[in-house]
């Protein structure tokens, strides 16, 4: 799954591109967790489902 097309260092702050690239390493937790979220709210049977969609309910 492709987010983006990157960063660069001309516009982002070194700790902006060392998020960006934990979030785009399959070794980092934080790229894990990304993708563990996004599945969570892709199922049915997982609360986070429900909770992502409250507000269409109103």
């Amino acid at each position: 799954m492709s987010k983006g097309g990157g960063v660069s260092g001309y516009t982002h702050t070194q700790q902006q591109l060392d998020d960006y690239a934990n979030q785009h390493n399959p070794n980092n937790d934080a790229y894990q967790d990304d993708w563990d979220n996004h599945s969570n709210q892709c199922n049915p049977n997982n609360d986070e489902y429900w909770h992502s969609r409250e507000d269409d309910d109103k």
